[in-house]
């Protein structure tokens, strides 16, 4: 059973509990700052809450148990109630995969924290082995969803920065970006395109992030 899951049956009590609170803060970043931008859509559809419930989705979750990467239920927005839809668009675009790499920054300040404390000796290993998933994780929503393809956020920020008419172009091809976002996920493919953007981004920036709270922390 392990060879068909993204990660060893040992780790996935952590990786389901860092995926129900990672997709939920993330989801409810969106939510929460569209309705502080003046649009009460995903209030008004339950959306502004942490209860996960509200915000998992089957198919996106079971995906990132097997292929290493998901998604969540998508937040509604409605542009139209902004009063400057492209800032409010970029920011409430930006503000999920932000909450995913300020819970990654929280982890790496409690584990440095408690060995600043000099209590790691007396930390469980549990700790340490849900405090790695749960970076990780996070890390990598934070990179997967910044991809320039419909549906991610990333897609979404170039959206409401292009011109007018480019934007309208965009919306066209969203459901054909979609269906090669799908064909990329589920794949070969995606070993040869968004697999290099993870082998290179993320140990980048997991290993310049723990190096800099080791400094600021531990000397």
């Amino acid at each position: 059973m392990e060879s068909v899951l993204a990660f060893p049956l040992s780790q996935l009590p952590f990786v389901i509990i860092t995926l129900m609170i990672a997709f939920t803060v993330h989801e409810f970043a969106h939510a929460y700052t569209a309705y502080k931008f003046g649009d009460p859509t995903a209030k008004n559809q339950g959306r502004v809450t942490l209860n996960p419930i509200q915000h998992l989705d089957p198919i996106g979750t079971i995906l990132i148990l097997i292929a290493g990467f998901g998604w969540a239920r998508p937040v509604p927005v409605n542009r139209y109630h902004f009063k400057n839809p492209k800032l409010a668009g970029v920011t409430v675009s930006i503000a999920g995969p932000l909450s995913n790499l300020l819970m990654a920054i929280l982890a790496f300040i409690i584990w440095y924290g408690l060995g600043g404390l000099g209590l790691w000796t007396s930390t469980p290993m549990f700790v340490n082995e849900f405090l790695n998933t749960f970076i990780h994780l996070n890390l990598l929503l934070f990179v997967f969803n910044l991809l320039p393809l419909p549906p991610l956020d990333g897609y979404r920020i170039i959206e409401d920065l292009a011109p007018a008419n480019i934007r309208a172009k965009m919306t066209q091809f969203e459901v054909y970006g979609s269906l090669i976002f799908i064909i990329l996920v589920i794949t070969p493919l995606g070993n040869y395109t968004i697999q290099p953007i993870f082998r290179t981004v993320l140990p980048f920036l997991s290993q310049g992030l723990d190096e800099f709270f080791y400094r600021l922390l531990m000397t």
